[in-house]
């Protein structure tokens, strides 16, 4: 690892998970000097589509211009954060729009998080600090995970998930592609999360949550359907009428293009091959 070259990375995005990202970026350079070795990662910029931060900083980052930049900078990495509960399509939408190869991706983990190396994280995912993946755990692409989250042994997570902060998985859970799981949630071992469903901050999940719903409360039940826009991927993942259902967590990721545009391996969704980044140190 001491002859690893420091690469430049853009972050997609100036909101609130892109500047945790950018904080992420930073903490982990701070501990590459620590250790006496080259920093992974050197933070190039925010790319926003908000042409009112153009040229503006975000703590103390410059906002290069809009997310088409990306293929104007061909030699940097990119991680895409952006998404809120009240668009957590959104990430899925943008890194379709955006058709990077797999290897523009990057994967950064906050030098505070605890990764086995049993486990295994997809490109575009970022883990921020005190997250934990104990063993055999597996975290597809373009995936979310803030701060104090607790993955257990065998959990599985689809691409363009996101789990909130301080959310804890019993062994074996399987969250599907897209899902949304609020802040402070806990959810039984063995329990399905389904596709592009909303898990409310605080629930208790005793039981599988079907894909593209809303559940919430203690223990969690249904309240109404996912928004339109979650709603929308779902539909985009089932494919034409007549085609195969997309329900439950072991579907394909919404809209997946061939393996290289989303960084993964064919059929690397939850229940598919583990893909092939693995966390062997803290950054990758």
């Amino acid at each position: 690892m001491s002859g690893r070259a420091t690469e430049d990375l853009l972050i997609v995005g100036a909101g609130g998970f892109a500047r945790e990202a950018a904080q992420a970026v930073r903490d982990a350079g701070a501990a590459d000097a620590a250790r006496g070795r080259p920093a992974r990662w050197r933070l190039a910029g925010h790319l926003d589509d908000d042409p009112v931060l153009h040229g503006a900083e975000v703590d103390g980052v410059p906002v290069l211009g809009g997310c088409g930049l990306v293929h104007e900078l061909p030699a940097a990495r990119v991680v895409v954060c952006v998404g809120s509960p009240r668009d957590y399509a959104v990430r899925a939408r943008l890194v379709r729009r955006l058709e990077l190869p797999a290897d523009r991706y990057a994967t950064v983990v906050h030098p505070a998080a605890a990764v086995s190396a049993s486990s295994v994280v997809g490109p575009g995912s970022v883990l921020l600090a005190h997250c934990v993946l104990t063993a055999a755990v597996r975290v597809g692409s373009h995936v979310a995970v803030m701060p104090q989250v607790v993955l257990t042994h065998d959990d599985t997570v689809g691409d363009f998930a996101t789990l909130a902060s301080g959310v804890r998985l019993g062994g074996g859970v399987r969250v599907g592609c897209g899902a949304y799981v609020g802040a402070g949630a806990l959810v039984r071992e063995g329990a399905a999360i389904g596709a592009w469903s909303l898990t409310g901050m605080g629930s208790t999940v005793l039981a599988d949550v079907p894909a593209g719903q809303v559940w919430a409360g203690s223990p969690a039940r249904l309240l109404r359907p996912a928004g339109a826009a979650a709603l929308a991927e779902l539909a985009r993942a089932a494919g034409p009428p007549g085609g195969a259902a997309a329900d439950g967590p072991e579907q394909e990721a919404p809209g997946r293009a061939p393996a290289a545009a989303h960084g993964r391996q064919e059929g690397a969704g939850p229940s598919g091959p583990r893909p092939r980044t693995r966390m062997e140190s803290p950054v990758v």
